[in-house]
Formats: C-alpha cells, structure tokens, sequence
C-alpha cells in the first residue's frame, strides 16, 4: 500500500511562504490531480513530494514512512517533467534503460524491464529510434517509459501535455487514464488546465496562494463548489456569478439563504427566452459557434456580461435582445466572502 500523507506542509523561499500549511491524505492507487491558476505552488508541492525541494515545516509520508529527509532516489517516486528531457545522442532503449544503468542493475534484468514498458507504452518499433527521429507525443511516451521501469510506488507528473498540440493532447490524456487502469499506481499529476484535471482525476485539489481551496472528485467540485473561485475555476465555460439584487431572488424562483449576497449559474442551466417575461434581460454581443454548440456572451441589462450555451436551433444575432431563464434546481449562492451558503 503505497499511501501519501502530507500534514501542514509549509514551504518558504526566505521570507516569502508559498506553501501555507497543506494537509492532504491521497490513498494508495488514487489519481489525484493539483490544479490551480500560474503561481498558486501546485508544482512545488509536487517537488516537495519527489524531494526536488526541501520542507520548510511539517510531515511527509509515503508508505508510511517519514520522508523529509529521505533523498529524492530513495523515496520510490518517479517523476515526468514538462520538458522530455531525453538524451539525444542515446536511443529510446537507452534512454528507457539509463536510470537503471546507473543504479548498476544487470543488463539482463533492464533489458526485461525496457521491453515490459515499451511493450505498455506501445513503443517496441521505436526502441532502436533517437528522439529526433520522434514526434512529440512519441518522446513524451518515452519520458514515461523511463518512469515506468524503475517500478516507482508513486508517479509524479508535472504538466506533461503542455508542450503537446491540442489533438495530441487529448490523445495523451486517454493514454495515462489507460495506463493508470493497467498500473493501479498512485499517481499525482499537476496541470493548470482544468479539463485535463477533469477528465484524469479520481480526486481533483483545487490550489489557490500556496492553500488548499477544495478536495473532491470532479463531479463534487462542479456540482458543489464551496467557493466562488472553486465554481469558476472548474468548468468551462466558467460559471456566472451575478449580484442578487433587489428583488431578484423571487424572480429566481428559487429559495435563497439570507446572507447569499450573489449567485452562481453555469452557462448550460441558462435557456433563452421573450425578454418581457425572463428573469434576465440583455443584448447579444458575442456568438462563438463551435459546431455542437453556441457560446453566447450576453451583455446583462444590469451591466454584467453572462454566458449561455446555445444548443436548440439557430442562434440570435449579435445585437438581438433575449431574455435568460434559469434553472431553479441549478443555482449556487454565495455570501459576501466568496464561500457557498
């Protein structure tokens, strides 16, 4: 049982505290996947668990055993970079195997090891290849092998699929679900983009100024935010957080807790409507066509612009007056300090 336990984790760079006392349980065999926007410490927490970097305070537990001074070699992880970071005069072989040459295991026994994880990685014809002679998605297949045949505990990724071109993103993003089904290992990725977290997730952690903002998985973060950030970081399109104003909350049509001071509405439980009978009523001034769907940008009478998905035949010109209903069963509200109520 392979179990990572962090208890108020805490990082500083001099003076200045990234990560502000973390504590995260992630059970042996979960995906969990770090998300959060540019320089809220989800890759640094993530060198904090592979012992790329040393912690300032608290506790770290891999397989139940203390190791904030266990060297990173030592720990069972394996780590996947941004970067492939391949050796380019050595072949995929080579490459695949070079971890094990320096820790002097014997040629028979890489030789095995290689050809397991090429054979998971579907890599066998390009053992005898050099990274140039790879595409993209190829090397980073080969970064993983490398990973793979040190037999790791617990894989760590960090932002993988950055580099990649939207097709072979996606196609990527179904090979590490697959390979985490065939493995079963712990895995902990970090990316910044949330439909990656999404989809890969067992168990999203949703990261804000070195803290955690919400734990979950992705179905209980979309559904059930605690906070405004949670509710418009996940999703996408994001969600419409709007005033409640004067009389507002009956035209919902829905109950509304005293101290909710906004509420929040995703793009797809919006319907349009007559304007002189719609909770909402504004101008069209966006209409992005995606082919299953229309994004419309809708400028609120009230000032505040308002996503809508579209999906029920043609949609309204730009300039077009609508009105907007909303699902009483689907709104979210929230009180003056962001936090759901």
């Amino acid at each position: 049982m392979t179990k990572v336990l962090l208890k108020d984790i805490r990082k500083n760079f001099g003076t200045v505290e990234v990560i502000r006392g973390v504590d995260l349980e992630i059970e042996d065999g979960e995906f969990v996947v770090f998300v959060g926007p540019s320089g809220c410490g989800k890759s640094t927490l993530l060198r904090l668990i592979s012992g790329l970097e040393h912690i300032s305070d608290g506790e770290l537990h891999i397989g139940g055993r203390l190791v904030n001074e266990v060297p990173a070699a030592r720990r069972g992880v394996a780590m996947v970079f941004q970067s492939y970071a391949l050796y380019p005069h050595l072949t995929v072989r080579d490459n695949m195997g070079f971890g094990l040459k320096v820790r002097k295991v014997p040629a028979s026994e890489r030789a095995r090891r290689v050809s397991e994880a090429a054979a998971t990685l579907k890599l066998e014809p390009l053992l005898d290849r050099f990274p140039r002679q790879l595409s993209g998605g190829q090397r980073q297949r080969v970064a993983i092998g490398r990973a793979i045949v040190g037999n790791p505990d617990v894989f760590l990724f960090d932002e993988p699929l950055s580099n990649l071109d939207a097709e072979l993103r996606v196609h990527m993003r179904s090979e590490i679900a697959a390979l985490h089904q065939r493995l079963s290992t712990t895995m902990i990725y970090v990316t910044h983009d949330q439909i990656e977290a999404m989809t890969l997730a067992d168990k999203i952690v949703v990261l804000r100024d070195g803290r955690i903002e919400q734990v979950g998985s992705p179905r209980d973060l979309y559904d059930s935010p605690r906070t405004i950030f949670v509710a418009q970081f996940i999703g996408s399109p994001k969600m419409n957080i709007l005033p409640l104003a004067d009389g507002q909350p009956i035209a919902l049509g829905a109950s509304v807790p005293a101290t909710a001071t906004s509420v929040g509405i995703r793009p797809e439980h919006l319907s349009l409507g007559q304007p002189s009978n719609s909770t909402l009523r504004g101008k069209v001034g966006l209409a992005e066509y995606t082919g299953a769907v229309t994004l419309l940008h809708v400028a609120l009478d009230g000032g505040q612009t308002c996503l809508v998905i579209h999906n029920q035949g043609p949609a309204p010109e730009t300039g077009a007056e609508v009105g907007l209903r909303a699902e009483p069963g689907h709104l979210h509200f929230f009180d003056k300090e962001g936090r759901a109520v």
